[in-house]
C-alpha cells in the first residue's frame, strides 16, 4: 500500500507569522493564484500542477534550509528580473561549484536564484 504514496502529488508548506503579509507577498509580489482558505490561518496557493500552503504558526521562520523550489525552466531570468522589479532581494551564498551571474547561481547544468519571504523562509528558482 506504500507504494501508491508514490502516485500521490504532494503539497509545499511554509509557515509564517503574519498570514495578510504573507498573502500579500505571495499573491502580490509573487503573483501567485489564491486556489483557497481555510479560516484566517491558512491560504491555498496553485502553482502549475501543485499546491502550496501557507499557514500560520509560531515555528514560522525556524526552517534554515529552502522550503519550497520552483522548477521555471528557460523563464527564470524574466521571472528574477521581474522580481527585481517587485523590490526583491536575492540571497547569494558561496557554494563548491556554483558561480554567481547577476543574482543568479550557475554550475552543472542548473541555474538557481534563492530568495526569502517576510518571514525569512528560503524559496529556490530554478532552470530545471
Amino acid at each position: 500500500m506504500l507504494n501508491k504514496l508514490a502516485e500521490k502529488s504532494a503539497m509545499a508548506t511554509v509557515a509564517v507569522r503574519d498570514i495578510n503579509m504573507a498573502k500579500s507577498f505571495y499573491g502580490g509580489t509573487l503573483g501567485l493564484k489564491e486556489s483557497g482558505a481555510e479560516g484566517e490561518d491558512l491560504i491555498r496557493y496553485r502553482c502549475g500542477d501543485s499546491t502550496l500552503l501557507v499557514y500560520r504558526s509560531e515555528y514560522a521562520a525556524t526552517n534554515q534550509a529552502t522550503a519550497v523550489t520552483w522548477g521555471v525552466g528557460e523563464d527564470l531570468e524574466d521571472i528574477v528580473h521581474a522580481l527585481q522589479g517587485q523590490g526583491v532581494a536575492f540571497e547569494h551564498y558561496e557554494l563548491p561549484g556554483l558561480t554567481r551571474k547577476g543574482d543568479i547561481h550557475v554550475g552543472a547544468g542548473i541555474r538557481i536564484a534563492w530568495l526569502r519571504d517576510p518571514d525569512g523562509n528560503i524559496l529556490s528558482i530554478n532552470s530545471q
